[in-house]
């Protein structure tokens, strides 16, 4: 996918899911969309059951907003309930896991900032990965 310019629309569907910490995970702008230089955001969809693995964001604040659905969000062990209209806050630095508690498709709208110095500093898993996700290093 070539990276259109500023002000330009990114269209879901020419984004590749992201599977490798749960769910289907998709960037619509950051870095590699749009060029974006502060920080990046997307849309996450998981199904009854699924879950985002646990991680943290060393060098970012991590921004949601539940759409539909009800999910448990775990920071540093501690469970949070979430459902639709609600927003939370992920403090940089902090262990969240994030699991679909209901009976339908849970979809959520994120983003995170600022940057890391390199994408490949952006995330520390900190559980292993759901079974069958990839084992390439696929970077937010």
């Amino acid at each position: 996918m070539s990276t259109p310019a500023p002000g330009r629309p990114v269209r879901l569907a020419d984004i590749p899911a992201n599977r490798r910490r749960g769910g289907d995970l998709r960037v619509l702008l950051g870095p590699r969309t749009c060029g974006a230089t502060a920080g990046f955001g997307g849309v996450l969809h998981l199904g009854p059951g699924e879950y985002v693995s646990e991680h943290y964001h060393p060098y970012s604040e991590e921004f949601l907003f539940v759409v539909r659905g009800e999910l448990e969000m775990t920071l540093d062990g501690e469970a949070v309930a979430l459902g639709a209209d609600d927003a939370l806050m992920v403090p940089r630095g902090v262990r969240h896991r994030l699991v679909n508690t209901g009976a339908t498709e849970a979809f959520v709208v994120f983003h995170t900032a600022p940057l890391a110095p390199r994408p490949e500093l952006g995330h520390v898993d900190t559980e292993p990965l759901p079974p069958g996700a990839p084992d390439h290093g696929a970077v937010l």
